[in-house]
């Protein structure tokens, strides 16, 4: 059977995910993916490894279950590779031995391919003294750089390389440089940057008080004045920190906006309420994500990524009995887990503290894809109430049933070594949790420290033939889209949106489409983030959902675009706004933002 549509998917599955050995070609068909993908996680099985095979199979065939591009890509081949899409890094101690270690682990974890997010505010700001060596610190953008450029060698040798992401404390002296690194077009042009913006920052641009920049006393050679307890990045207790700088908070917020405004970065992360809502707040203080922001993690964290594809459970649609298949979506959930739990156990780590970390909290993240198209088919515009609660809807039905599968799972296997009962039932989110949710963790505890992420999805949902990606919505019903080949070079492709090819098959008019046929361009950036906090309460990890802005966009518009989206409770916020800093992955007039994670070019092998 040939399940592919669209000439982009055939081509992103021969060239990013089909399983060649050499010259040898070992998948001889899609089937063949699937089947290599599902007895090679069977085997973690302790009995009944046929039987589960064929369950993983039914749970991937014809594009049901989605998982990250690297199991897609890694699993049951010879290659030596990460099956985890992406890592966070250990605290960058700040002395040259500790900073280049770093750096090594930072290159040989891309060279498995695996995406790295770091956290520079472990380092001293530009100009300062060390204590210990007399030295002046260069600052943290200037180690960014270097991070930068071996990324760049990596991909100039042909290695396996990912994203990375940077994150920087609102309250560092550098931050200011770092809000700003970006606006050469050349510079760190393979980092993702994200300032981490706490609650006691977006307070004081709420009231318009002056904001303190600061830095650990302990590595300071007597600069600054006043002394302000923090709870710094890599620091298990509060450490007294120097004031180097004030500066009034709105400026400093302004300038963050502008410089999103015009390049597009840096996003924020909302760090405070990631560590609230994290499940494992009694062991883990959280200062980085993923390069796409959807799995907050602690030091050498992974992500293990699986997303259900919604399009495959919409039964009669364009009708008046358009719904969907719930219990197909809770058995997709219910088998994803599983395939998920087995890769922790299953996958090579580039490093032996990733192992320690994955295989002690066996994070997982099961989210959605093809959601826009997905409303299309059940009659729903994307920016409706009624869109945004069937959206809701179907994120508390795969919540509950990942968290049921995990909760078996523990009954059959153990929970997660990191597991404490009580400070885990009394996290945030696992307070929000069903009574019988919650009962069951009690009794048998849980297999699993996190189960729900929505990430952006482009790459496999692009081989699931182009239906919308994650959360967003359609980009374009009809476009081109060029993407590069194995041999250097681009290829284009005409994409036509599923539910627009879908329409057209049943008799609809391609003049004259209902409503519920909108496109990102259509939708008010606030649409996009209440779409995002509608789902955000069923989420124990995060959200990676870019909010599209037109490029005439009013800057006064768009300054308040991130305030709204703390005020809704979301825990980051990233926006994409046409620029000449940013560049375009289309041909011609139209422009899609260019991924802040695993894209295209990324994904495979």
């Amino acid at each position: 059977m040939d399940y592919f549509e669209a000439e982009i998917s055939r081509f992103i599955w021969d060239t990013k995910y089909r399983y060649r050995d050499g010259d040898q070609v070992r998948d001889g068909s899609l089937e063949d993916s699937w089947r290599r993908v599902a007895r090679t996680l069977a085997w973690e099985e302790s009995q009944g490894r046929g039987r589960w095979a064929l369950r993983f199979f039914r749970n991937l065939e014809d594009f049901r279950f989605l998982p990250g591009g690297r199991i897609l890509a890694g699993a049951g081949t010879t290659h030596r590779v990460t099956l985890f899409n992406c890592f966070v890094m250990g605290a960058i101690e700040d002395s040259m031995p500790a900073i280049f270690e770093r750096l090594k682990e930072c290159a040989l974890t891309m060279q498995q391919g695996g995406g790295i997010g770091c956290d520079f505010s472990t380092l001293r700001p530009a100009g300062s003294l060390a204590r210990q060596t007399g030295t002046v610190a260069s600052g943290p953008v200037s180690f960014m750089r270097i991070w930068d450029a071996t990324c760049a060698t990596l991909l100039s040798t042909g290695s396996r390389r990912g994203a990375m992401m940077a994150t920087l404390r609102c309250d560092h002296p550098d931050i200011e440089q770092f809000v700003d690194a970006k606006r050469d077009p050349r510079d760190l042009r393979h980092f993702n940057l994200s300032v981490l913006v706490s609650d006691a920052f977006m307070a004081a641009v709420d009231a318009d008080r002056d904001w303190p920049l600061l830095f650990p006393e302990a590595a300071l050679d007597g600069e600054g004045h006043e002394l302000i307890p923090r709870h710094w990045s890599g620091a298990d207790t509060p450490v007294p920190c120097r004031v180097l700088k004030r500066l009034r908070a709105r400026d400093l917020w302004q300038k963050i906006m502008r410089a999103t405004y015009d390049c597009a970065e840096p996003g924020v992360l909302f760090v405070d309420r990631i560590n609230e809502h994290n499940n494992l707040h009694y062991r883990e203080q959280i200062s980085a994500t993923n390069p796409c922001g959807e799995i907050p993690l602690p030091a050498y964290g992974a992500c293990n990524l699986g997303s259900v594809n919604l399009t495959r459970f919409v039964r009669a649609p364009f009708s008046d009995r358009a719904e969907l298949d719930w219990a197909g979506i809770a058995e997709c959930v219910e088998v994803g887990v599983r395939m998920l739990d087995n890769v922790i156990d299953l996958s090579r780590y580039p490093l032996p503290a990733q192992k320690k970390q994955a295989r002690g909290s066996r994070r997982i993240g099961i989210g959605i894809t093809g959601l826009a198209d997905a409303l299309i088919g059940l009659g729903l515009h994307y920016d409706s109430d009624a869109g945004r609660a069937m959206a809701a809807e179907i994120m508390q039905s795969v919540r509950d049933s990942a968290y049921r599968a995990s909760i078996d799972l523990a009954a059959e296997r153990g929970s997660f070594p990191f597991f404490q009962r009580e400070p885990y039932l009394r996290g945030a989110d696992a307070r929000a949790l069903p009574e019988a949710l919650r009962t069951g963790i009690a009794e048998r505890g849980i297999r699993n420290s996190h189960l729900i992420a929505i990430a952006p999805a482009g790459t496999i949902s692009l081989l699931a033939n182009g239906i919308s990606s994650g959360v967003e919505p359609v980009f374009d019903f009809q476009h081109r889209r060029r993407v590069l080949s194995g041999f250097g070079d681009y290829r284009e492709f005409d994409i036509v949106d599923p539910a627009l090819r879908l329409w057209r098959e049943r008799g609809g008019d391609s003049e004259q489409l209902p409503a519920e046929f909108v496109s990102a361009r259509q939708l008010s950036p606030r649409a996009h983030l209440l779409m995002a906090a509608a789902l955000q309460p069923y989420v124990d990890n995060a959200i990676s959902k870019t909010v599209n802005v037109p490029e005439d966009y009013p800057f006064a518009d768009f300054s308040s675009l991130y305030r709204e989206a703390f005020a809704l409770g979301l825990k980051g916020c990233t926006t994409f706004r046409p620029n000449p800093v940013t560049e375009s992955v289309l041909t011609g007039s139209r422009e899609l933002p260019a991924s802040h994670c695993c894209d295209i070019e990324r994904e495979g092998e």
